[in-house]
């Protein structure tokens, strides 16, 4: 159908560029999560349990109408902020646990040989939590992937919106909405795939 590639490259856009933005504000979000800054702890806690106590589709709304009377903002950016915000605080849970499980010995190690904080952070935790991270960010991106349908709502043209115009058009809605559920599947499946490919490759390491 005529609508399958051009949706899913609107859905592609939307994943990779919610995941990035994600990653970026779930590593800031699990690094105040272990500040020893109680304001910094605070503001982290509280956006991490605000955010995952609200549904993706309330924040999708609250921030393409809400924050659309103080300034506009264009469908794809609205549905790309929203999903990085929801998304960015389950990223904080996993890179938190994910330095946790580093033990404190690597830390205490890298202050004996005169690094700061920061640099152990840099040079010594993080390259090891990546092992832990990395399989739980994985499924996160496919969860991400299956949720950026709601998109559509805001009438950003990913897979959905674009199966949903051409069934009103054609009238096929049963085969249209089978080939968009079909064509989820597959990308869902391929990835899943992959994920596990690079979850042996990290346990082989």
């Amino acid at each position: 159908m005529k609508f399958v590639p051009d949706g899913i490259l609107v859905t592609f856009e939307v994943t990779v560029l919610s995941i990035v933005i994600a990653l970026v504000i779930g590593l800031f979000t699990g690094l105040g999560r272990l500040s020893s800054n109680r304001l910094v702890n605070g503001l982290a806690s509280l956006y991490v349990e605000v955010i995952r106590g609200i549904p993706l589709l309330v924040q999708l709304f609250y921030i393409y109408y809400g924050l659309g009377r103080l300034f506009q903002l264009p469908p794809l950016t609205s549905a790309v902020a929203a999903m990085a915000i929801c998304y960015g605080a389950y990223m904080g849970e996993i890179f938190r646990a994910g330095i946790q499980s580093i033990p404190k010995g690597q830390s205490e190690a890298a202050r004996s040989l005169g690094m700061t904080p920061a640099q152990s952070m840099y040079h010594v935790i993080l390259p090891q939590a990546v092992k832990t991270i990395l399989p739980p960010v994985g499924n996160e991106f496919v969860a991400l992937l299956k949720d950026s349908s709601l998109v559509s709502i805001l009438a950003v043209a990913d897979l959905l919106r674009r199966g949903r115009e051409f069934a009103s058009q054609s009238f096929t809605y049963f085969e249209t909405y089978t080939m968009v559920a079909l064509v989820y599947l597959m990308i869902t499946l391929f990835f899943s795939k992959l994920i596990s490919i690079m979850e042996e490759k990290i346990r082989a390491d």
